[in-house]
């Protein structure tokens, strides 16, 4: 038989004020981005039902799908997806999670992030696009599929 997870226990062990899904540690880094970060879907899943911010920004201006990406479960990107987090959300530098994922070579999140209709044509302040910054061949072919499709659209 599963035991329920213990939140409490979880938010006291990772150094957070225990009882709240949305106190604050170092850089300003809440539990369901310290969960997502981790890659702890039982985590994610108790901090989404204890109604967790999903607005939240870091001390970098990153939501927690940011850092679903970074942990790389995803499994946790698209329970963050249905919650409603903002897929095309831009950090103080202007990078969309589909820019990070992309230029880290994450194809399998670029996919389920192109999927979700994360928008290929976003650009930071120096003008690259998750595109231009694509570190292997099939996020490059992913994005430039997505780029046509989101183009013939508009």
């Amino acid at each position: 038989m599963r035991s329920e997870f213990d939140l409490e226990a979880w938010l006291i062990a990772q150094g957070f004020a225990e009882g709240s899904p949305d106190a604050l540690i170092e850089n300003r880094t809440t539990p369901l981005m310290h969960a997502c970060r981790l890659a702890d879907g039982a985590a994610v899943d108790a901090l989404l039902a204890a109604g967790a911010s999903l607005a939240e920004l870091n001390g970098d201006g990153n939501n927690a799908l940011w850092l679903a990406c970074y942990g790389g479960d995803t499994g946790i990107i698209e329970r963050l997806i249905q919650a409603g987090i903002d897929i095309d959300h831009q950090n103080e530098g202007g990078s969309s999670a589909l820019m990070y994922a992309a230029s880290c070579g994450k194809t399998a999140v670029v996919a389920q992030l192109l999927e979700a209709g994360a928008d290929v044509h976003l650009k930071n302040p120096d003008d690259f696009s998750a595109l231009d910054m694509a570190a292997n061949l099939e996020c490059l072919q992913l994005l430039r599929a997505a780029g046509r499709r989101q183009s013939a659209v508009s």
